[in-house]
C-alpha cells in the first residue's frame, strides 16, 4: 500500500503501531559528524514486545529516543499508529509523549520529596488531568504497589522503585511502552520480577512494548530481538512463545 495525505499529514498504508523508514540520525561533534542511526527500517505490529541489542555505541539508545520522539530525525520518515510523526513540531511531539507513549527507565527518575503515589501522578499533571488519584491508584494497584502509595522512594527497594516507575508510564494509557535498561540496576531475583511484570502487561493488554537491553537472557524474554551495530539493524529474530525465556 501507499500513503494517503489528511490534513497536510501522511498516513501510512500499513497498520503497524511503528514504522521507520530509511531512519538516519547524525550528531554533530564539533567539526565531526558521528552517525548514530543509519538507514534504520522497522516495522512493530500493535502488542508487539520487542527487545533492542548491541555492543555500546551501537544505536541502541538512539534508537529508543526517535521511537519516542525525543530526537528529532536526520533523514528519514516514522509514522505512529499510522500518522507521520517525523515532521510534528514540538508540542505536537509534546503531546504524543504524555498521551501515547510510556517511558521506564534503568534508573527509575523518581522526584525523592514526593510519594509513589504522587510520582505517579506527575504526567496526569502535566497533562491537565483530573482524577488524577483514582487512575494513579489504578495503575499501582496493576504494578501490586497499592500498599506503599504513601512511601517515599527512599522507603522502597530498587525493584519496588521500579515498579512505581511503570506505574507512571502506565496511568496515561499509553499505546506503547518503553523500557530502557529496566533491569539495569537490579539484582537477579528484583530484574526477574520485573520482566515477568513488564511479559504480563504485555500478554493481557494490547500494549507495544519496546525494550532495550544488553542482557541475552532478557531480551530472550521477548518475542523479538532487534540487534544493532554501527547505527544499522543486523539481524531481527522473532521467537515463537514456546521458544521464549521463563
Amino acid at each position: 500500500m501507499g500513503e494517503s495525505e489528511v490534513n497536510g499529514s501522511k498516513i501510512s498504508g500499513k497498520s503497524n503501531m511503528i514504522q521507520l523508514e530509511s531512519i538516519t540520525k547524525i550528531y554533530r561533534l564539533g567539526t565531526v559528524d558521528v552517525t548514530a542511526l543509519d538507514g534504520v527500517d522497522l516495522e512493530v505490529s500493535k502488542g508487539d514486545f520487542i527487545a533492542i541489542m548491541g555492543p555500546s555505541g551501537s544505536g541502541k539508545s538512539t534508537l529508543m529516543n526517535v521511537i519516542g520522539c525525543l530526537d528529532a530525525l536526520t533523514t528519514g520518515t516514522y509514522f505512529l499508529e499510522g500518522k507521520e510523526v517525523s515532521s510534528l513540531g514540538d508540542s505536537a511531539l509534546a503531546r504524543i509523549r504524555n498521551r501515547q507513549i510510556g517511558f521506564v527507565f534503568q534508573t527509575y527518575n523518581l522526584l525523592p520529596r514526593l510519594t509513589a503515589l504522587q510520582n505517579v501522578e506527575l504526567p496526569l499533571i502535566y497533562g491537565g488531568t483530573k482524577d488524577r488519584r483514582r487512575r494513579s491508584m489504578e495503575a499501582l494497584e496493576q504494578v501490586g504497589l497499592v500498599d506503599r502509595a504513601s512511601h517515599k522512594p527512599a522507603e522502597l527497594s530498587g525493584g519496588q522503585q521500579q515498579r512505581v516507575g511503570i506505574a507512571r508510564a502506565l496511568v496515561t494509557n499509553p499505546a506503547i511502552l518503553l523500557a530502557d535498561e529496566p533491569t539495569g540496576n537490579l539484582d537477579s531475583r528484583s530484574s526477574s520480577e520485573i520482566m515477568e511484570l513488564i511479559e504480563t502487561l504485555n500478554h493481557n493488554s494490547d500494549l507495544t512494548v519496546v525494550l532495550v537491553t544488553h542482557e541475552g537472557d532478557i531480551a530472550a524474554r521477548a518475542g523479538r530481538t532487534i540487534t544493532l551495530v554501527d547505527g544499522k539493524i543486523t539481524a531481527d529474530t522473532k521467537y515463537p512463545d514456546s521458544a521464549r525465556a521463563i
